[in-house]
């Protein structure tokens, strides 16, 4: 392994081991902004707690998320415990806002999955974990809510071996449940921690383990040292000697499974009741990782596609990562960006190889959720913002111009659900396309396109709250009027089968024409594979300036669709051969003559259309069981799974149904059940629409 070799500048304030970058992350209410509210005051930088339901958490600072409760956009913060450096992003949990919890935890070192005490792992829960796994983020799991009634930590736990295929380690076990949750177990310390609830849970009595609990410490002491040992040979070792590894030692294994993403340490707590957080931050700094620890970051260079990589350190050429844009109402643009190495200064110049231009840092800043505070300097690890950025968007690299980077970017999902939307005056044109540009650059999930036929503005998102958040934020921060048309879904089309083309475009109109002739085989791919292109011409029958063009205008050609407008999705198309001519080929004739080819092989093989299926997980109360299940069939779901042991008095439902059967669905549900049962859906895959339904696409488009 390579020696970690870095400096450090004098203006740094904690040292780069002492830095920790982390994120908050979970399903819709479970407690993700009360324990990072409760975060922000035991490290002082709060005064008083924000409280979600009161409507004034730091952390959700957007009026909207302060009227509903919810976070929707995620918000950054810094703090300090015990001679660390926090930086806190704390995401959402809604599935419309996705997005936010993939571009932070994109550029975190380490996250806290809360989980809820009652609900255990729910479908929210699954999909943030699946993208902690996709970039490799170390996760340390807070069962929160442990003073609700039906809370069973660990139920949690189990529930998370099973669905989330962890190997979670509780190390802070509750002491009591419900009513009677008063502290926690420290497994690794062999300690009690006591809670005054008085005092905002922030006198704290430490004690030894009472005779009545200490057969669970050993036993969950032992489970610890045994799991550590299938990753640690020296544990190992140990281990089958019948040797009882020193405190350090097991520390030292179990920061080192846990950065290594191993081991999942689980701690019990209470943030609405003010228990557990502080030991759950010193466990924080204690296993999940520093920039040191994840070392390198990857990349490639701009220039050559080779691979490359920055280290983190001072020193090192700077390299950082645009992970978010936000408009300011006071500073304008404002962009977020975590530094991988170097120092980014307030005035320096960098260069964003995807555009090729300079930018210039005008201003450089920490923030506190929607607070700014002004630096000369941040420092190698550091997530900071800037102003004064104008061609940068998410998942941009910033770097010197001499020694430039693209470092790895990060995925979105594409939209499922779209609406017409248009000024309420002429006066108001301009000012909506304005606010619509700045909301599109903010948020990659946010898509703004002219239906080119009717000349309406479509915008498209991930869920029907996402466009309505919009709609809102279109009136309040840019202070525009606009009507919009009811939410229609986005639906895809897919080939049938293979097929081919042999395609021709020529146009003489005096002088120099227009030819290009291109041969091509169309297949369809597996789920989720997109648009796969591949050149098989030899002898240069076609020149192989015109192989790209050829390329650019088949994936053109299939965002518009052939049969209803809708993009085509998961295809391999294969260039076979083609001819040219010596004067009248051009780039633009082969982009076409590769567009008519592809829509010429489509409708041979046949369309189909493919509509968004989304996985319903209904919470119902036992007597209402019947009702819900009848009304998810009516709506052309089916129901895969029913949990009838999930509560006392409430039963589990999940089930798959179309998007276009669920708009309103809050209210039917609600209705049918007296307010009682509730639900979460997400985005799950995308199946063929009945043929009446295709039909009905077909001519509307």
């Amino acid at each position: 392994m390579t020696e970690k070799k870095y400096k450090e500048v004098s203006t740094r304030e904690y040292p780069l081991v002492k830095v920790r970058n982390i994120g908050v992350m979970a399903h819709i209410d479970a407690g993700k902004t009360t324990f990072s509210e409760r975060v922000l005051y035991y490290t002082g930088i709060n005064y008083k707690i924000g409280e979600v339901h009161e409507g004034n958490a730091t952390m959700d600072w957007m009026e909207q998320e302060q009227e509903r409760g919810i976070t929707i956009t995620s918000a950054a913060t810094t703090c300090a415990w015990k001679g660390h450096k926090i930086n806190i992003i704390d995401t959402p949990g809604h599935v419309d806002f996705t997005a936010e919890v993939e571009r932070s935890l994109r550029v975190l070192d380490g996250t806290v999955a809360v989980f809820c005490a009652v609900g255990k792992v729910q479908p929210q829960t699954e999909t943030v974990w699946r993208q902690a796994q996709k970039y490799k983020v170390p996760v340390m799991a807070c069962v929160n809510k442990m003073d609700r009634t039906g809370a069973d930590f660990h139920a949690v736990v189990e529930d998370m071996r099973k669905k989330l295929g962890c190997t979670a380690v509780p190390i802070l076990i509750p002491i009591g449940a419900e009513a009677d949750f008063i502290g926690v177990l420290d497994v690794v310390n062999n300690k009690a921690i006591y809670f005054d609830g008085d005092e905002f849970g922030a006198v704290m009595t430490e004690k030894e383990v009472p005779a009545d609990l200490v057969d669970q410490r050993e036993e969950a002491y032992m489970y610890l040292v045994e799991c550590l040992s299938e990753y640690d040979e020296e544990i190992m070792e140990m281990f089958l000697e019948d040797e009882m590894p020193s405190l350090e030692q097991v520390k030292a294994s179990l920061r080192k499974c846990c950065c290594a993403g191993d081991i999942v340490p689980v701690a019990g707590a209470s943030a609405f009741k003010n228990k557990g957080v502080q030991p759950i931050l010193d466990a924080v700094v204690e296993y999940l990782p520093s920039p040191i620890d994840i070392w390198d970051t990857h990349g490639t260079d701009p220039k050559t596609g080779e691979a490359l990589s920055r280290h983190a350190g001072d020193d090192q050429p700077f390299a950082a990562l645009a992970f978010k844009i936000m408009n300011d109402p006071y500073v304008g643009k404002l962009t977020f960006f975590r530094i991988y190495s170097g120092c980014a200064e307030k005035g320096m110049t960098v260069v964003n190889p995807r555009t090729g231009k300079r930018e210039r840092f005008g201003r450089i800043m920490q923030m506190h959720a929607n607070t700014r505070e002004d630096k000369e300097i941040l420092h190698s690890g550091d997530i900071g913002a800037a102003v004064g950025l104008k061609n940068v968007k998410t998942g941009d690299t910033l770097c010197f111009d001499k020694n430039q980077i693209v470092l790895e970017s990060m995925e979105f999902p594409e939209p499922v659900i779209s609406m017409a939307v248009e000024p309420k005056s002429t006066a108001e044109r301009d000012k909506l396309g304005v606010a619509l540009s700045a909301l599109s650059d903010e948020d990659p999930t946010f898509v703004v396109k002219t239906n080119e036929e009717t000349g309406q503005t479509i915008i498209s998102g991930m869920g029907e709250l996402h466009l309505d958040i919009i709609k809102d934020r279109l009136l309040r921060e840019f202070k525009v009027e606009a009507t919009t048309g009811a939410p229609e879904v986005s639906y895809r089309e897919r080939i049938n089968g293979p097929s081919d083309a042999n395609t021709k475009f020529a146009r003489q109109s005096g002088g120099r024409g227009q030819y290009g002739h291109v041969i091509i085989e169309i297949e369809p791919g597996e789920n989720g594979t997109g648009v796969i292109f591949e050149n098989k011409v030899v002898g240069g029958r076609i020149p192989k300036e015109y192989i790209k063009p050829v390329e650019e205008g088949i994936r053109e050609a299939s965002k518009s669709g052939v049969i209803s407008g809708n993009p085509v999705i998961d295809f391999k198309v294969t260039l076979l051969d083609g001819s040219f001519h010596a004067v009248d080929s051009s780039e633009m004739a082969f982009k076409i003559a590769g567009s008519m080819a592809f829509k010429e092989a489509c409708k041979k093989a046949g369309m189909t259309i493919l509509e968004p299926v989304m996985k319903l997980e209904i919470t119902v109360p036992d007597d209402n069981l019947g009702d819900i299940i009848g009304d998810v069939t009516g709506r052309r779901g089916n129901v895969a799974e029913i949990d009838a042991d999930y509560q006392e008095t409430f039963t589990k439902v999940i089930a798959n149904c179309p998007l276009s059967e669920l708009f309103g669905y809050a209210t039917a549900i609600r209705s049918l059940s007296s307010g009682r049962a509730s639900y979460a859906m997400e985005p799950s895959h995308f199946e063929a629409v009945p043929k009446a339904i295709q039909d009905k696409i077909v001519e509307n488009s």
